[in-house]
């Protein structure tokens, strides 16, 4: 990946650019008024466009950019501090002060509303293997602005580190995190999840094994939430018991340990 800048640019954003280059230990180039299209021509890597709003990372081939949106995490924050239900938040039984390791944090939608329910004194860790999806993550979250105060304040409050969930999980402590979290990429496709057409061209397919699942045992102090499509087969292979929703495409699993 290479790091750019907006068409339209200034001092400033060329400096945040080339710091962003030395951040990811990857090479800047100058716009030069060429557009992103021509840049991959050259070089036939991703480019990430540092712009005054946002960061974007374009794919060759014409795929849709990707940058951080808080996507479905805004109006169902909403939904929640109006006191509605919501399906993660009934899987995952987070409370105020508990603390929640996602092993799969990509863009941290779920991690946002973790972050939301457990407040100041709880503690909401997100794990992503992507270099270039854990820093856009990690800027998005400290950046966003809302038009809810306390939608950025769960969104700053996110720990973000670029890891493998399995070795960071073989780091852990026992019982060191309430809940621990996955959501890997569906084995099934789901079409009209338009909000992770960008992401999935980056995001690491790497499969839950039995080893993976025995860590997270040893991890967790109250339990363990997977997210995958309603026909997936790791439900039943790891020993999750679902909570199956009539009409929608993914369900959550979860296996107690208190």
């Amino acid at each position: 990946m290479i790091v750019t800048t907006a068409g339209r640019t200034n001092e400033q954003m060329i400096e945040k650019a080339k710091q962003i280059a030395l951040d990811l230990q990857t090479s800047y180039i100058p716009r030069r008024k060429r557009s992103i299209t021509a840049i991959q021509q050259h070089t036939a890597q991703a480019v990430l466009v540092v712009g005054k709003e946002r960061l974007e990372v374009h794919f060759p081939q014409g795929h849709e950019p990707l940058f951080f949106h808080p996507n479905s995490a805004s109006f169902r924050a909403k939904r929640i501090l109006k006191g509605e239900s919501d399906p993660f938040l009934q899987a995952t039984k987070l409370q105020k002060g508990m603390t929640f390791l996602d092993c799969t944090l990509g863009l941290a939608a779920d991690s946002i509303i973790a972050s939301l329910v457990v407040g100041e004194d709880g503690k909401v860790v997100g794990i992503e293997g992507n270099a270039y999806i854990a820093y856009l993550t990690k800027q998005g979250l400290r950046h966003w602005d809302s038009d809810v105060v306390e939608l950025n304040e769960a969104m700053r409050r996110i720990h973000v580190h670029h890891a493998d969930f399995r070795s960071f999980l073989a780091q852990c402590d026992d019982q060191s995190y309430d809940v621990v979290y996955f959501d890997p990429m569906f084995e099934v496709t789901i079409e009209e999840a338009d909000g992770i057409r960008g992401l999935k061209q980056v995001a690491l397919y790497t499969e839950l094994t039995a080893e993976v699942i025995e860590q997270a045992r040893r991890v967790a102090r109250q339990r363990i939430v997977l997210k995958d499509h309603w026909q997936s087969s790791r439900f039943q292979q790891f020993g999750f018991s679902v909570y199956r929703r009539k009409t929608a495409k993914f369900h959550f699993g979860t296996i107690e340990l208190s």
